[in-house]
């Protein structure tokens, strides 16, 4: 039964995965024509073109990728919960521990960004490679205000230090919450 969960419960947070790394991309702008990005898009397609038919956007928002990731958090809680043998609860119970797995998702998805945004300054610095540019652009907008606080040393650029300590910490908050 371990193995059967272990397999649900990746396929499930792959495709919440994909639809909230969708949402990330759109909110900060990105370059759609990135192999990495396209790829999401075509991914998860299935969900979003159909609910974006009955979901106006709302502002620069779009409702229906916000559904969509709300949707697949929800099955896989759900999933999880039944695969234990546990049952949903009460609703509220429910819907904190689905805000929490996707905290915890985003809080990852910026650590895994910012270690490749890192590595990728070392090895090709502006670097055009698929996914470096994605990072790139979902990682400066966390950075750039703490450049603001701690401006780089000479050469060297702290902020991907502080905000990677940040988020470890905030880790650590929500596995205890």
């Amino acid at each position: 039964m371990d193995a059967v969960s272990y397999v649900v419960d990746t396929l499930l947070w792959l495709l919440t995965l994909a639809f909230v790394l969708r949402l990330l991309l759109q909110l900060v702008r990105a370059d759609f024509r990135d192999p990495l990005a396209d790829a999401i898009v075509r991914v998860t397609n299935w969900l979003i073109l159909p609910l974006r038919r009955v979901l106006p956007p709302v502002g620069k928002v779009d409702t229906a990728t916000v559904v969509a990731v709300l949707a697949a958090a929800a099955v896989r809680t759900e999933a999880l919960l039944a695969l234990r043998g546990l049952s949903p609860g009460d609703l509220t119970s429910f819907a904190r521990v689905t805000a929490l797995s996707l905290a915890d998702m985003l809080l990852r998805i910026y650590l895994f960004a910012l270690l490749l945004y890192w590595i990728a300054s070392f090895i090709a610095s502006g670097g055009y490679g698929p996914g470096i540019r994605i990072a790139g652009q979902l990682c400066e907008p966390v950075l750039r205000p703490v450049r603001r606080v701690i401006p780089p040393i000479g050469q060297i650029d702290f902020s991907v230090l502080w905000v990677s300590i940040a988020i470890g910490a905030l880790l650590i908050l929500l596995a205890h919450g």
